[in-house]
């Protein structure tokens, strides 16, 4: 059987585009806010549902090149509607190092034009938004390689860095 998932039509961003702000709790209850991470760079990645095969290599593969990311001064955030329950089992079960942000209202996958549907259901589209130091949209990733999203996400920035 196909998966297709299908972007709605919303908020169109690009590069150079300030990213909204956001407040949404991670798997411990803590809020996180955009301008929390005021001069670090942020990839913000929207995914479709906790411990699902594609989701799951992504989240690892994050995982498994996290002190990369980290040494490129990379803030790595997940967020789906999942609530914070589903949220903690996962990053348990998997051992993520890093904030699992759930967007239950669905008012950020709205703001980041990042709504989808994956087979009758509503769920986060897959992407990635690049964020800088100062809020702006960098870099946003609209076809994610689950299993080397971390190269993708290293060699982007890189770039950008000249």
């Amino acid at each position: 059987m196909a998966l297709i998932a299908l972007a709605w039509a919303g908020n169109t961003l690009k590069p150079g585009d300030p990213a909204p702000d956001f407040a949404l709790k991670d798997a411990d209850g803590t809020v996180h806010r955009l301008k929390d991470y005021s001069g670090k760079i942020i990839a913000l990645y929207f995914y479709p549902k906790d411990d699902t095969p594609g989701c799951t290599t992504e989240a690892c593969n994050l995982r498994d090149n996290y002190q990369s990311l980290l040494d490129a001064g990379i803030v790595v955030l997940g967020v789906s509607y999942d609530d914070s329950v589903s949220h903690k089992k996962f990053r348990e079960k998997y051992n993520l190092p890093f904030p699992l942000l759930s967007d239950t209202d669905k008012k950020a996958a709205e703001a980041y034009g990042a709504k989808g549907m994956l087979t009758g259901f509503l769920v986060a589209q897959r992407k990635t938004f690049l964020i800088d130091g100062d809020g702006k949209i960098l870099h946003i990733f609209e076809n994610v390689d689950t299993g080397s999203h971390a190269r993708q996400i290293l060699d982007i920035v890189k770039k950008l860095k000249g």
